[in-house]
């Protein structure tokens, strides 16, 4: 088994440290891009509540306006 230069050595820890630091900032992406989802879903169904929530009471405004 051949003995790896320091040339080879300082080469593969950089290429090492590249890998592992592309594989983190991917990482870090990925659980951004789902939590904004996870967020804009609650956004939404807590809009849609709302909605829900306030429809009887326009419609009973409409219905006292006549």
């Amino acid at each position: 088994m051949s003995k790896m230069t320091t040339a080879e050595r300082k080469l593969a820890n950089i290429a090492y440290k590249l890998f592992s630091g592309s594989m983190m900032v991917l990482t870090v992406y990925g659980a951004f891009l789902c939590s904004s989802q996870v967020y804009s879903i609650y956004m939404n169904r807590k809009a849609r509540k709302l909605e829900a929530a306030q429809q009887p009471i326009d419609q009973i405004k409409r219905n006292t306006d006549h």
